[in-house]
């Protein structure tokens, strides 16, 4: 197992890490391999560090006191080999809401098409996607959602019986914004991350995620994993909630990098985004998606997810989609791609660096205990709110 974050040398990272001689997270952030604590009465959490005018101003010039090389800090990380007696990294966001983008990439509408077309079945996966890709072809990176181009392809979809309630969401007027997770439930790099013990079909998503403040200014982005259960949100859409939701089922990570001169929302549009899946039993398959090939862009979602019909007082953390989604057999011919307890999952892009997670069963990965209450506790005693 490798357990480099690859954060680029330049640009303003902000996080969040355990360290034994503090009962609440620490603020962080990483200058030249060092990982220092720049926790303060002024921002004592994440959340209040993006609602400053200029975060990263606030970062670059933060007092701190280095807690320890980010080498040895991200290797303590580990689920399997954690000391916790040592410093380690946690989910970057703390008190944002964590919300979901999806069917973002029209390349991958027809995956979630056939997801539903299938029931949940792997099997039959394939064999649909056939069909549907004779009727309307491969290429539909330039496809608008709304557009008349988009509306003619949902009618021939709709002729064939392919209706969908993706094709609303994929090439209509109106995104879909869902819950991913509760505020403090996202895990970082080097946790576990959590399979629902119902699924026997299901796979990571690489993405990036915006991070925005409660006025809606988006101020820096970070990658993630948002973990889905393809069967069973192929049975119904109605189950996304449980496709989703599941106890360490959203990872973020290794930081949140903050807009500055070096890093824009630009920067995110042209972004890469790798996926490396390990898999114990030799098993490996990588891939990537192009944020330039987004249908929605991120400006968009934030919109369509927070504004005067939504205030979010803490902010949000956005997944923003993706539209990779991996196919390949694992095993028998046909029977597409799943995971198997102990994959190792690394999602990476130059700008971010890498997010590495062990993919374990939901019940068996580490509850979540330590909400916002515990923070707030915990922050007054240090005389820190």
């Amino acid at each position: 197992m490798t357990n480099a974050t690859h954060l680029p040398a330049e640009g303003l990272f902000v996080g969040r890490a355990r360290a034994s001689d503090a009962s609440h997270p620490l603020v962080v952030t990483v200058r030249d391999g060092t990982v220092f604590d720049i926790t303060s009465d002024v921002a004592p959490t994440v959340r209040d560090v993006c609602e400053l005018p200029d975060p990263a101003g606030h970062v670059r010039s933060a007092k701190g006191r280095p807690i320890g090389p980010l080498g040895a800090i991200a290797a303590n990380s580990f689920e399997t080999a954690r000391d916790p007696g040592k410093p380690y990294l946690l989910s970057p966001v703390d008190l944002q809401a964590i919300k979901a983008s999806g069917v973002t990439f029209v390349v991958s509408l027809l995956e979630r098409v056939i997801e539903e077309q299938a029931r949940g079945s792997a099997e039959k996966a394939d064999a649909i996607r056939a069909d549907i890709a004779g009727l309307i072809g491969h290429d539909l990176s330039k496809l608008k959602p709304g557009s008349p181009e988009a509306m003619e392809i949902k009618a021939k979809l709709i002729a064939r019986g392919a209706w969908s309630q993706y094709l609303e969401v994929g090439i209509g007027p109106d995104a879909e914004i869902f819950t991913k997770c509760q505020p403090m439930a996202s895990v970082g790099f080097g946790a576990d991350v959590g399979l629902h013990p119902v699924s026997t079909w299901n796979n990571p998503e690489p993405e990036i995620a915006m991070i925005a403040a409660s006025s809606g200014r988006i101020v820096g982005a970070t990658i993630g994993n948002d973990v889905n259960l393809r069967d069973v949100e192929g049975r119904s859409a109605l189950l996304l909630g449980k496709a989703k939701d599941n106890n360490a089922s959203a990872a973020l990570g290794p930081f949140i990098r903050l807009f500055d001169e070096t890093f824009s929302i630009g920067d995110v549009k042209q972004a890469i985004v790798r996926l490396k899946v390990e898999g114990e039993d030799g098993f490996s398959l990588e891939g990537a998606s192009s944020m330039a090939e987004i249908s929605r862009s991120p400006e968009e979602l934030v919109a369509a997810a927070m504004g005067p019909h939504h205030q979010y007082p803490d902010g949000l953390a956005l997944y923003l989609g993706t539209m990779f989604v991996p196919s390949k057999d694992r095993g028998e011919t046909g029977k597409g791609f799943t995971h198997k307890v102990g994959d190792i999952v690394t999602i990476s892009s130059e700008k971010f660096g890498a997010l590495v997670n062990r993919v374990r069963l939901s019940p068996d990965c580490p509850h979540w205990t330590y909400g916002a209450s515990h923070l707030m506790r915990d922050l007054a005693r240090a005389d820190l709110i």
